[in-house]
């Protein structure tokens, strides 16, 4: 019984939506090259046709990264297949999230609080 104390009357409402992205975007068209670019594995020239084949049957037209070409120099592990990089994502994952997190919850706030019709 005690937690049916806990629940709160009636239905439950969504009062707003927030959404956050990353900060960098790269049409899906053009990924293939940037990513081979980035990655020097241009060489790769039949995986690389196998992905930009991939990207075009996708109905994604953009997509959102976090990681920039400097960060994947920086951390050179990060565009290898083998590469020991998880260290390196986490400590970018754990500054990140927060940020987007919130990012997200003042646009909900903020629109929960506007009068749209």
């Amino acid at each position: 019984m005690a937690r049916r104390a806990e629940r709160a009357e009636g239905p439950a409402t969504i009062l707003a939506i927030g959404t956050a992205v990353p900060p960098n975007c790269n049409y899906q068209a053009d990924f293939p090259d940037y990513y081979f670019r980035v990655t020097n594995s241009e060489h790769m020239t039949d995986l690389k046709e196998k992905f930009k084949r991939i990207c075009e049957k996708t109905a994604i037209k953009k997509r959102y990264t976090y990681l920039t070409e400097e960060m994947i120099k920086e951390h050179p592990n990060i565009g290898t297949f083998d590469g020991c990089s998880l260290n390196a994502r986490q400590e970018m994952v754990i500054a990140e999230t927060p940020r987007l997190g919130k990012e997200a919850a003042v646009k909900a706030i903020k629109e929960w609080g506007s009068t749209k019709v």
